[in-house]
């Protein structure tokens, strides 16, 4: 899901911040919720009602339901992608199972702005290897983090998520980036987790962060090689050679100094 309008990265009023922390919090009291019902044997689908219940509850709107890439509209409050499904993966009757790894994606729309958050979450016990997977990914996102600030630019955050990961053997996905938030559940700039070859940057211009931009990065990272296939669904993209995978994501502020982080749980 990285559709953007066609417009360049907007710097928000300390009004709009306000009203995006306040989605912020809906989204990330959210994936607390769910992820404390995270254990072998629960439905996925269980999941998603659990997150849409709560949404509605804070009088928010689950972004995600109804989104809308061409002819396909995402039918689910939440993605939910398991071990090898990297991103975008659908609420179901499958049932959790010890030893996976479930991604949680979650977004809310609450009076006009937008909250994006996710983490990936261990069923019940795992092996050391996606322990570290797991690790990694989340370490390199605070990584990426710590760069949005004011008179940076974009590429600091991408160097800084694929040095972290790639250093400690691991890939990135290529296809999917991060995005700036606000008025659109995705906005420019697009946000890439590794720093572009020199002949494909005019896809991922270089910007200049500025305060008052509201970034979502969100690095998702595999055990195995970077190459994803969208499966016949339309949405959930899985490895290519079925290693698992790991995603976390934060909504940020851009400022002076320090970035103000508005999804913490």
């Amino acid at each position: 899901m990285n559709r953007f309008p066609g417009y360049g990265p907007a710097i928000r009023t300390s009004e709009e911040i306000k009203k995006i922390e306040r989605a912020c919090r809906i989204v990330a009291d959210t994936l607390s919720l769910v992820a404390k019902e995270i254990k072998p044997g629960v439905e996925t689908a269980e999941l998603d009602r659990i997150a849409e219940d709560y949404i509605k509850s804070k009088n928010a709107r689950p972004a995600f339901k109804g989104y809308q890439v061409g002819d396909k509209y995402f039918p689910a409050t939440l993605c939910i992608s398991i071990d090898a499904e990297v991103v975008h993966g659908m609420p179901s009757e499958r049932r959790l199972v010890e030893g996976q790894i479930v991604s949680i994606d979650c977004g809310a729309e609450l009076d006009g702005y937008y909250g994006d958050s996710a983490l990936t979450v261990a069923v019940g016990e795992i092996s050391d290897e996606k322990k570290n997977l797991m690790k990694i990914t989340e370490e390199s996102l605070f990584l990426g983090l710590e760069k949005a600030i004011d008179k940076g630019k974009l590429y600091d955050i991408s160097r800084a998520v694929q040095e972290h990961c790639e250093s400690n053997g691991y890939s990135l996905t290529r296809e999917l980036t991060g995005h700036g938030i606000g008025k659109n559940l995705h906005e420019e700039p697009s946000i890439p987790n590794f720093v572009p070859p020199l002949l494909h940057r005019n896809n991922f211009p270089n910007v200049k962060l500025k305060a008052g931009m509201a970034l979502a990065i969100e690095p998702m990272v595999h055990q195995g090689a970077k190459e994803v296939v969208t499966l016949e669904d339309g949405w959930t993209v899985v490895t290519q050679d079925g290693s698992p995978a790991a995603h976390f994501e934060h909504t940020v502020i851009v400022q002076d100094k320090k970035p103000l982080i508005l999804t913490l749980r």
